[in-house]
């Protein structure tokens, strides 16, 4: 038969997994911990009758564990799940833990309470617009860099080539053999050509002007 206080003087005195101590005091890591300290009464090893309530999956959960439990570790605890409204949960926990320890009641009740505040932060929290932040695997980042530098630098090359090409075809160095192949690049040729035909063009202007002796003389001169 299970003793409870030979339980609570092994894990007082001795090692125990779930125990964690600070300067100030003694916290418990168990999960069915009704307040999360480590002492005699909420101690959920060291208590054969004992009460809690956990939450998994957005439901809030009453656990209870009795003495006759105690010989089957995989149903010692028998887990009933809390209306989602706080007041009826409220009523389930009074009616379920009516003649246990008012210590059990009472600390049931205050994480009962918690859990339903933190509910209730969550559903204000979803309803947020929030940015997602996603990672990124270092080699996929430093690769689409190498890739972008490589293009990057394959566009300046082809810039070059097809102004060096119009600077070419500018000068007139390719025949007529092969103006059919280079239709695109008309409308950036016509102009300079122009300009050359202009710049080749002379016109010729008569002066008139009267010499010396009187008589009058006509010259042309180019503008």
């Amino acid at each position: 038969m299970q003793s409870d206080e030979v339980v609570w003087q092994i894990i007082n005195q001795g090692h125990c997994s779930y125990k964690m101590k600070t300067t100030t005091e003694t916290f418990c890591k168990n999960k069915y911990s009704v307040t999360g300290l480590c002492n005699r009464q909420s101690c959920p090893l060291a208590n054969s009758k004992y009460a809690t309530v956990v939450e998994e999956a957005g439901v809030a959960y009453l656990c209870m564990k009795t003495a006759e439990r105690a010989h089957k570790p995989a149903t010692m605890w028998h887990r009933v799940p809390l209306d989602k409204n706080y007041a009826k949960a409220l009523k389930q926990v009074d009616g379920l833990l009516q003649h246990w320890s008012k210590f059990l009641v009472h600390k049931s009740k205050q994480r009962l309470t918690k859990i339903t505040q933190f509910f209730m932060r969550t559903r204000k929290l979803l309803k947020e617009k929030r940015p997602k932040i996603v990672t990124l695997p270092a080699r996929q980042v430093q690769r689409e860099a190498r890739r972008e530098s490589k293009a990057h630098v394959a566009a300046q090359l082809e810039n070059s080539i097809e102004k060096e090409l119009l600077e070419r075809l500018k000068a007139g160095t390719y025949d007529s053999h092969h103006s059919h192949s280079l239709g695109k690049y008309d409308g950036l040729i016509e102009p300079a050509r122009e300009s050359k035909k202009k710049a080749a063009k002379r016109q010729h202007i008569e002066v008139e002007y009267e010499a010396e002796d009187g008589t009058t003389a006509r010259r042309k001169t180019s503008a």
